[in-house]
């Protein structure tokens, strides 16, 4: 009997990302209601793990930011991962918010979908293998029946699924 698997994890595109980050800055410089402000939007560090948006106040870092879910919408990735938990910092006039990228499946996530697992598929086995959650099966069907329960649950991280075999 073949056994199949794929593995869970929790990680972004960067070509999506550098994409809606394109896509944002266009909108802001086109937008008339950003014209002669400090909005902006930049990115966190050289190596791309987030974003620093700049604005007037609160207010326009909350617009730039829905703007930015917009974009992330349209190309087919999740919200989640985005981490608007930071606060905003304000200075000169300028409110500054730094959004890093939520990635990784850390052990509570992990234990988290394995225990979902466990409990809905008992014939499915979901081992953690450092950040990520390799489930195999010997049905594609279980497989599949996995993937469209974690997709229809709530997490508040984003998912996805690699080594689909």
């Amino acid at each position: 009997m073949a056994n199949f698997s794929f593995d869970i994890v929790s990680e972004y595109d960067k070509a999506e990302m550098n994409n809606v980050f394109d896509q944002t800055q266009r909108e802001l410089a086109s937008r008339y209601d950003f014209k002669g402000t400090p909005a902006e939007v930049a990115w966190l560090n050289s190596d791309k793990t987030g974003l620093k948006v700049t604005g007037n106040g609160d207010w326009q870092i909350d617009a730039i930011l829905d703007i930015v879910r917009k974009k992330l919408a349209t190309r087919g990735q999740s919200q989640k991962v985005l981490d608007i938990s930071k606060e905003p910092v304000v200075a000169n006039l300028k409110t500054t918010k730094e959004v890093p990228f939520k990635q990784g499946l850390d052990q509570d996530k992990a234990k988290q979908i394995t225990k979902l697992l466990r409990d809905e598929f008992p014939k499915v086995k979901a081992q953690i293998q450092g950040d990520a959650v390799r489930v195999t099966s010997g049905s594609k069907d279980d497989l599949q029946a996995v993937m469209q329960l974690l997709k229809a649950k709530d997490f508040d991280f984003p998912l996805s699924f690699t080594n689909y075999r």
